[in-house]
């Protein structure tokens, strides 16, 4: 009989749907994180929409990693600021969850890979601000979006002496798009990894040594990813066993 693989635990956030007539409230993750997760030598463990600093702790206690998955818009109005009609936010549930995870996640250092929204959080979160609708506030921007659902994909450039450049090998990367909201300044301690030639900001990090933070905009997990994407997860997994001198590891037979 095979060994056991040892993996290191990679908590993954799980998407909140709200209650409706006709459905009770529902926890759901694209099934492209686990399988990223797991093909890059991790094991994932989903985490639910928590409710208390307490909960967040006891889950980040099993994990070495975190993926902040994609979802639909921050809500603007929560911050007291406008909206716009294209913006479609997510449950308030999960904003606020993420919100706790996110915070934590920095305080303890917890290597991070956010995707879509979660680099859009991840930048707020420290500070910076979004477009609320690409098109409306830069109308010579770039298509980043198919509003018909037709996969988009459109060329990134990768900013050198990152660690976007070290884990893809710098140049232009071609990915899938289908975001109508970026970055629009950028949060404190955070650089830029990769730009549209538009000039839209497409990826982030953390200047911090101390903590690997990678953020980007497209989705590395998705059906629509190139071949290349599945380096990031595995930069991601192998920087988690080396963030902590006892890696969360679980036996897998």
């Amino acid at each position: 009989m095979a060994a056991a693989a040892k993996r290191p635990v990679i908590g993954i956030n799980a998407d909140f749907l709200p209650a409706t007539t006709k459905a009770p409230a529902q926890a759901r993750l694209m099934q492209g994180y686990a399988d990223c997760v797991y093909n890059a030598g991790g094991l994932p463990l989903v985490i639910p929409t928590l409710l208390k600093d307490a909960d967040v702790d006891a889950y980040l206690n099993l994990v070495s990693g975190v993926v902040l998955s994609g979802g639909l818009d921050l809500d603007p109005r929560r911050a007291v600021n406008p909206t716009h009609p294209t913006v479609v936010p997510m449950a308030p549930r999960r904003e606020d969850s993420d919100s706790r995870l996110l915070k934590r996640i920095m305080e303890r250092r917890i290597p991070l890979l956010a995707i879509g929204v979660g680099m859009q959080q991840l930048n707020v979160t420290l500070g910076g601000t979004l477009h609320l609708h690409l098109a409306a506030e830069n109308p010579k921007a770039m298509p980043h979006y198919d509003p018909t659902g037709v996969a988009h994909r459109h060329i990134v450039v990768v900013e050198p002496k990152t660690l976007l450049d070290d884990i893809y090998g710098g140049g232009e990367l071609r990915v899938n798009s289908a975001h109508h909201q970026a970055v629009k300044t950028l949060g404190q301690k955070l650089r830029v990894s990769a730009k549209c030639p538009d000039e839209t900001i497409e990826a982030i990090e953390s200047t911090d040594p101390r903590w690997f933070a990678i953020g980007v905009q497209w989705h590395p997990e998705a059906d629509t990813a190139s071949a290349l994407d599945m380096q990031l997860f595995e930069c991601f997994v192998q920087a988690t066993t080396r963030a902590s001198a006892t890696p969360k590891l679980a036996e897998v037979g």
